[in-house]
């Protein structure tokens, strides 16, 4: 089981959209179940992209055993709601009970919201804080925590500085009181080493350029990267002599146009052309790919990296997702 990978209490897993960092997100809670362990995977984007990849129903606003590891450990889930949060914040420090929910048929809390997405940040962000944190003190030894992992999946590469970085996103609604103490508890926690970011991208420019803009401005915050989780990676179809000479445009088509016959395949002249352009296609392709790889390398993090399924991911796939990362040797 990779350190890098694993050892933090609070995971936060972001990445550009369409990188799959919400599967990434639940195979990593499926890693972190080991024997006698209790994992919570939380959601904040109202996608119930948690239920789609488990195949489950839809969930609420409550937190809900959804799978077991292959270890034995539990996974639970959570779909954290903005407003559901803020009547539970008032009450807990407000003690409001059902003046708030008042408030909530009048739309107050969606105004609330809404006019100050700050506090909608710590709100959300708070939840995961509050759950991470929560346990029983038992007399003469440590605190038994009701989970021994949480796993936030996050907004994307573009906006999640700006989702982590509570107290300065609540500068300017509260100077003192419950909301600046909240922010300033959740930011010991995000800063703390008990806290680490993971960032999922694919091996194309754009995710790679996000993802290294995102480690930038995490770090500038003062949070911890955590690994960089390489996703979807195709396996090469040419040897590196043949990728050479598609480059250099020295298919030998001769060649390519026996191997066929052997097959029983007649190729025309147009048809070997295509088939050197698609070779010539697919070098340009690894090429990008390994100048993307490198531009990663080059950032100084731990990487992992995860195989292109044809098929999609289903959840059979999802459990060796999960085996790959306690398994994998990081880069």
């Amino acid at each position: 089981m990779s350190s890098n990978l694993l050892d933090a209490r609070l995971h936060i897993v972001t990445g550009k959209g369409g990188t799959g960092k919400t599967t990434i997100a639940a195979a990593l809670a499926l890693a972190l179940a080991g024997p006698g362990r209790r994992v919570l995977l939380c959601e904040i984007e109202g996608r119930q992209g948690i239920a789609s990849v488990f195949d489950v129903a839809p969930l609420p606003y409550g937190e809900r055993r959804i799978a077991i590891g292959t270890d034995g450990g539990e996974i639970w889930a959570l779909a954290i709601d903005a407003e559901a949060a803020l009547l539970e914040y008032l009450d807990m420090f407000y003690h409001l009970g059902r003046a708030g929910k008042a408030l909530d048929r009048f739309g107050v809390t969606d105004f609330a919201t809404t006019v100050a997405p700050g506090l909608r940040d710590v709100l959300l962000i708070g939840k995961v804080y509050e759950a991470t944190r929560r346990g029983t003190r038992v007399r003469g030894a440590a605190d038994l925590r009701t989970y021994d992992a949480v796993v936030l999946d996050a907004p994307p590469t573009g906006r999640v500085g700006r989702f982590l970085n509570v107290n300065a996103e609540v500068a300017g609604i509260a100077k003192v009181g419950p909301v600046r103490n909240q922010a300033t508890s959740i930011m010991g926690l995000l800063k703390s080493r008990q806290c680490a970011v993971h960032l999922v991208t694919t091996l194309e420019e754009m995710p790679v350029q996000e993802t290294l803009d995102a480690m930038t401005e995490v770090s500038q915050i003062g949070l911890h990267v955590g690994t960089v989780v390489v996703n979807q990676v195709r396996d090469p179809t040419l040897s590196a002599g043949d990728l050479e000479a598609a480059t250099k445009g020295e298919i030998d088509l001769d060649r390519v146009s026996a191997s066929l016959a052997k097959a029983g395949i007649t190729a025309s002249a147009a048809s070997l052309d295509g088939l050197a352009r698609e070779a010539a296609e697919q070098a340009d392709r690894v090429a990008l790919e390994e100048r993307q790889r490198a531009r990663l390398v080059d950032a100084g993090r731990p990487m992992v990296t995860l195989p292109r399924l044809g098929d999609g991911v289903d959840l059979g796939a999802l459990y060796d997702f999960a085996d790959r990362l306690r398994a994998s040797e990081v880069d």
